[in-house]
């Protein structure tokens, strides 16, 4: 017998429970990062609907709820800091999630618990592709040749090896959203909760507790250009200018950022492809189906996706690779798709622009927040939620 090998690009969480799921069902795994080391940081995910249950099957769901945030729930506030409403927290699934962790936390935490095996190759990249029926052929950037079975793409929204093999299929949809992220110095008026602060001109400010004894923040705004092709120094500039004189706790932030050493610019866009799939190649997380932080559940879509791939890749045995990887895909569909399909009116309301606009936003959250609608508007947060059952896994990954 023959144990089948993939090779996964890409070392956050995608990639990782890839490299987790293949390994435990048999396959030898090689996975390429390019950050010369483990990236830690980042800011708040969670772990949501479906997720929960694959976690649970990791073994991992305790390891993750004692790396909690902190973060107790979320409220909007004014001006002031004063809280305007309080946004539902109950179950698994509220607002702030029964299980919220930092990025960098969560990846770190799959790292940790990789099966016996798994060889991850850090500051390296893929330079060339080839696909051939047999096999796929892997170079890379350091000199590696690196031939596979498999060759799984978990690189993220802005994916090169994707965008060299899909050519001409990647359907990217800017949404005119800039997000700022960073994590400034704890003061003592900060607090467990998640707190937003909306105000005119599309711009939106954001505290949340992590626990590290720092704080996270984020900076929001509309905005038609790419901060990412700035470099840090210009696009911070820039970013100082769209917040000046917004209140709160920007002018904090600003100042925080400027001696921070993990902020990061996201020019919010959704990638949108026809298939995720092609021979010997998938793609998985970011790199394939970018929901952004307007849809949420990217950690848990991730997530799931290694757990799916691997389990559909067992069901064929010995079988037909193109049977596993298409049934891999018919799986995950739905569920990304209902985090995909933002409604054209969610824009505008998350980001009003006159004073009449934010006065529309807080009656109207006024409303939805009430006892009565409150219910209903819960369901919003029911995101990677399925009544499907996951596909087990049912074979080792080996072929005669």
């Amino acid at each position: 017998m023959t144990t089948r090998h993939a090779v996964v690009s890409g070392a956050s969480i995608a990639g990782l429970s890839a490299a987790f799921w293949l390994r435990c069902t048999g396959w030898e795994v090689t996975v390429l990062e390019r950050a010369t080391e483990f990236r830690d940081g980042g800011q708040n995910v969670d772990v949501r609907g479906v997720g929960r249950e694959v976690l649970a099957k990791m073994g991992l769901t305790e390891a993750v709820r004692a790396q909690n945030t902190t973060e107790t729930g979320t409220v909007f506030v004014d001006a002031s800091g004063e809280v305007l409403v309080e946004l539902p927290s109950d179950g698994p699934d509220g607002a702030t999630a029964e299980l919220e962790i930092l990025r960098g936390d969560f990846a770190r935490t799959i790292l940790r618990h990789l099966p016996e095996g798994v060889e991850i190759g850090y500051g390296d990249t893929i330079a060339a592709v080839q696909e051939e029926a047999e096999r796929v052929t892997v170079t890379t950037n350091a000199g590696r040749v690196l031939h596979a079975d498999l060759l799984v793409v978990a690189e993220g929204v802005r994916s090169t090896t994707r965008d060299l093999l899909f050519e001409g299929q990647v359907d990217r949809r800017a949404l005119g959203i800039t997000m700022v992220f960073g994590t400034i110095p704890r003061t003592t008026e900060d607090d467990s909760r998640w707190r937003w602060y909306t105000t005119v001109g599309g711009r939106q400010v954001h505290l949340r507790p992590d626990n590290h004894g720092t704080t996270r923040a984020i900076l929001a705004c509309t905005e038609a250009e790419d901060p990412t092709r700035l470099d840090q120094a210009e696009a911070l500039a820039r970013i100082r200018d769209r917040f000046s004189g917004v209140g709160w706790e920007a002018r904090r932030i600003l100042d925080g950022f400027d001696g921070s050493d993990d902020v990061y610019f996201d020019h919010l866009t959704q990638i949108r492809m026809p298939t995720w799939h092609r021979g010997r190649v998938c793609l998985a997380g970011d790199a394939a189906w970018c929901v952004t932080p307007m849809g949420g559940g990217g950690a848990s879509l991730a997530l799931v996706s290694g757990y799916v791939l691997a389990a559909c890749l067992s069901d064929t045995g010995s079988g037909s690779l193109a049977t596993g990887l298409t049934a891999y895909e018919a799986w995950m569909r739905p569920l990304v798709d209902d985090v995909q399909q933002l409604p054209r009116w969610i824009k505008p309301f998350a980001f009003p622009r006159t004073r009449q606009g934010l006065a529309l936003r807080r009656m109207a959250d006024k409303a939805l927040l009430s006892p009565v609608l409150a219910p209903l508007t819960a369901r919003f947060a029911r995101i990677a939620d399925t009544d499907r059952t996951l596909p087990s896994i049912t074979a080792t990954g080996t072929t005669r």
